[in-house]
C-alpha cells in the first residue's frame, strides 16, 4: 500500500521540477491525491529547499526585458504563435507561483493549501491547452524569448504571505482579467478559434484564482488588524508594484472580489491617467 504523500513537500518537489511536461501531469496527480484523502499536511511544517533552484524551468525558452519578447501580428501563423507561447509562458509562470504559495507559508489554515493547490492544477492545465496549440501551429514552448515580469513579484515576496496574496494575484493575476477579452478578440478575428476557445477556460478559472488571493488577503488583514486598502497602497510602494492601467474588466474583477469601493478607485484612476 502507498504511503500517503505529504502536501507541501510535493508541491515543493514539484516546485523544483524543470521538466514542464513532468511538472505539470505532477500536478494534476497530487491535486487527484488530495481529492482522494491519499495526502498529509502539516501547515506547520517549515521546509528547506536545500541548494535547489527556485522555480525549476526548462533551460528554453530564453529570459529577456519585455520589451525585448517581440511584437506579435495576427496577421501571420508565427504572430499568433508568439502570442500563444506567451500565454503559456504566463501559465507556466503561474503554476509555479501556486506551488511555491503551497510550500513557502505555514501556519495557515487547510483551506488555504487546498485553494493554492486548486489553483496550480487549473494552471497546470492551461499550460496544457496552450502548449498543445502550440504544438497544433508548428512551434513548441521554449521557441520564443519570454519575461520573468510575474516571477519576480513572486520573489520579492516570499517573506510575507499577506505581501504575496497582495501583490500577485490581486495585481499581477488580476491584470490578466483585463487583457484576456481583447486578446480573445484579436484571435478570433484572425480565425483562431480554437485559441479563442482557450482563452475562455482561461478567464473562466483566473477570476477565482483571483478571488482566493482576495479572500486570503482580507483573511490576513483581519487577523493583524490592518485596513486593506491603505494596506494595499502601503504594499505596492514598499515592493515597487506596477501601477494599474486600465481599461479594466470591472465585472470579471467584481466576481473575483474586488469591492465596489476598489472598482471605483480603479475608474477614477484610469480617467486621471
Amino acid at each position: 500500500m502507498a504511503l500517503p504523500l505529504a502536501l507541501r513537500p510535493r508541491a515543493l518537489a514539484l516546485l523544483i521540477e524543470t521538466d514542464p511536461v513532468a511538472k505539470t501531469r505532477g500536478v494534476a496527480a497530487l491535486a487527484d491525491a488530495w481529492r482522494a484523502g491519499a495526502c498529509t499536511l502539516d501547515p506547520a511544517a517549515v521546509l528547506d529547499p536545500g541548494a535547489a533552484a527556485i522555480p525549476g524551468r526548462p533551460a528554453r525558452p530564453a529570459l529577456v526585458s519585455p520589451r525585448l519578447v517581440g511584437r506579435r501580428s495576427m496577421t501571420t501563423p508565427e504572430g499568433r504563435a508568439m502570442l500563444v507561447h506567451a500565454l503559456a509562458h504566463i501559465e507556466f509562470n503561474a503554476v509555479n507561483l501556486a506551488l511555491d504559495a503551497v510550500w513557502r507559508f505555514p501556519g495557515m489554515p487547510p483551506d488555504y493549501y487546498a485553494d493554492w493547490l486548486r489553483v496550480a492544477a487549473e494552471e497546470a492545465h492551461h499550460f496544457t491547452l496552450l502548449a498543445a496549440h502550440l504544438d497544433m501551429l508548428g512551434w513548441a514552448y521554449g521557441d520564443f524569448p519570454g519575461h520573468d515580469s510575474l516571477w519576480e513579484m513572486v520573489a520579492k515576496t516570499s517573506g510575507d504571505v499577506l505581501a504575496r496574496m497582495a501583490l500577485v494575484p490581486r495585481t499581477m493575476e488580476a491584470r490578466g482579467l483585463d487583457a484576456i477579452p481583447p486578446l480573445r478578440a484579436k484571435l478570433a478575428q484572425a480565425g483562431d478559434d480554437a485559441a479563442a476557445h482557450i482563452l475562455d477556460v482561461l478567464l473562466r478559472d483566473e477570476v477565482g484564482h483571483v478571488e482566493i488571493g482576495n479572500r486570503w488577503y482580507v483573511h490576513l488583514c483581519a487577523q493583524r488588524g490592518l485596513e486593506p486598502v491603505a494596506t494595499y497602497d502601503t504594499l505596492t510602494v514598499q515592493y515597487k508594484a506596477p501601477v494599474l492601467k486600465g481599461p479594466f474588466n470591472v465585472e470579471a474583477r467584481r466576481r473575483a472580489g474586488f469591492t465596489d469601493a476598489e472598482l471605483a478607485r480603479l475608474a477614477g484612476d484610469a480617467l486621471q491617467a
